[in-house]
């Protein structure tokens, strides 16, 4: 019986540590949810959030309607991606920092909405955001631009919000203030420089973001092209006493005509630039 005494004895001896470990361990608070500070340090830029009067404004400004696929680049605590999916639309929030994805994930729930506002932990410069017909950001200028590229070759019609920061040269199609604040709009433009063919006869297209030159000759006489811009893929331009206005579809262009001779007309681009348009 030598061995059972002994057991009991070291089991006697290791209670008073299991019960101390016990209490010690019921002793300790729970862990605090994790609360995000203004001004924290984040991969690119520090947190700061959007009031939420102006993400209503900037909302308003791209029109999101059910319809829309809105992405928010940078998406801290959720509250863009959650006010769009009020709206009905499907949004997306990409965001580097995995508490902040945990958190807006609680705040999607709370408030109802997790079935159309998703949240991801990426990099925004490695993400595919090909999809979005929205996208809002509030990053710092330089982001801007880094990003300007490939926002630039999105669907033509996709718009982009940004609160307080502009694209540089890249000329906002809207401007909007709020509470001392400012948010930009821009709406991809198509893409149209090059030598177009008509049946008038050919249209030569030079393009700046949004803004469009050129002439159109027709016989021997070449009109210098007024007005001419791009809203998505609507474009528009004064040529001699008429008004073209039309919609692009990659290589064609399908529209009507108003002046001394109203109808429609047609375009093919029979030649693109060998250079990229200044973007």
């Amino acid at each position: 019986m030598i061995a059972p005494l002994f057991m009991r004895r070291s089991f006697l001896t290791l209670l008073p540590t299991l019960v101390a470990a016990s209490v010690f361990a019921q002793a300790q608070p729970a862990p605090k949810p994790f609360e995000p500070q203004v001004g924290q340090e984040g991969k690119d830029v520090i947190w700061v959030p959007t009031p939420q009067a102006l993400v209503d404004k900037m909302l308003d400004m791209a029109k999101v309607t059910p319809n829309d696929y809105v992405i928010d680049l940078g998406s801290g605590d959720g509250r863009t991606v959650i006010t769009a999916a009020k709206r009905g639309a499907r949004a997306l929030g990409i965001e580097y920092n995995p508490d902040m994805v945990e958190l807006s994930k609680h705040n999607a729930a709370k408030e109802g909405v997790s079935g159309k506002a998703n949240f991801v932990k990426a990099d925004i410069f490695e993400s595919d955001f090909s999809q979005a017909t929205v996208i809002t950001m509030y990053l710092l200028p330089q982001l801007n631009i880094k990003l300007r590229p490939k926002i630039l070759d999105l669907k033509p019609g996709t718009r982009i919000v940004s609160h307080a920061f502009t694209m540089e040269e890249w000329r906002a199609d809207q401007t909007d203030s709020f509470d001392n604040r400012t948010a930009y709009l821009w709406i991809v433009p198509a893409k149209v420089e090059g030598i177009w063919q008509l049946a008038q006869g050919e249209l030569t297209l030079k393009q700046n973001f949004q803004m469009i030159a050129g002439t159109l000759k027709s016989g021997g006489n070449a009109e210098t092209m007024v007005a001419g811009k791009l809203r998505g893929d609507q474009i528009s331009f004064i040529a001699g006493n008429a008004e073209y206005t039309g919609r692009v579809n990659g290589n064609t262009i399908e529209g009507t005509v108003k002046g001394s001779s109203s109808g429609s007309w047609s375009a093919t681009r029979s030649t693109t630039p060998a250079a990229v348009p200044k973007y």
